[in-house]
């Protein structure tokens, strides 16, 4: 992320919890065993050298997502929203969340979503030439997050 430390209003990672590391691992050794299935050679141990190693760095890139709030714009990963094209913000609990991506999402709406965080934040935009009618992005701080954006859109 390519910011200037001094403007950052709010930052946060979306890691994945602690219990998916192990659960993983054994879903990778399942698979290297289903591979292995008793062979000998090279297949008692590449299976496990190269499904193992995979499978920790899939965990490390899901869990690589970050979200910050910067003087300027709002940052989800690669994507950035200047803070003047910001509407309305709202705090979403789970069942907020659950409300805004089921009965109540959109087509175009933007939605950066991880199953394991509860809270979220939408945010509508309030952009004519841009067609995306909103933003739905997890936290686990979606008050402090919803906060941040709001005052930062307010200067």
């Amino acid at each position: 992320m390519t910011t200037d430390a001094a403007t950052v209003t709010y930052a946060e990672r979306l890691t994945i919890p602690w219990w998916a590391w192990p659960l993983g691992l054994a879903g990778g050794g399942l698979v290297g065993v289903e591979i292995w299935m008793g062979a000998g050679g090279v297949r008692a141990w590449a299976p496990f050298a190269v499904i193992l190693p995979l499978a920790l760095a899939l965990m490390f890139w899901v869990g690589r997502l970050r979200v910050a709030v910067t003087g300027s714009e709002f940052q989800v990963d690669d994507a950035r929203l200047p803070l003047s094209a910001i509407g309305e913000v709202v705090a979403l609990d789970a069942a907020g969340k659950r409300e805004a991506l089921g009965v109540g999402s959109h087509p175009l709406a933007f939605v950066i979503q991880r199953p394991w965080i509860g809270g979220a934040v939408q945010v509508v935009l309030d952009d004519p030439a841009d067609p995306t009618p909103f933003w739905v992005i997890s936290s686990r701080h979606p008050v402090e997050l919803a906060t941040a954006l709001r005052e930062s859109a307010a200067r």
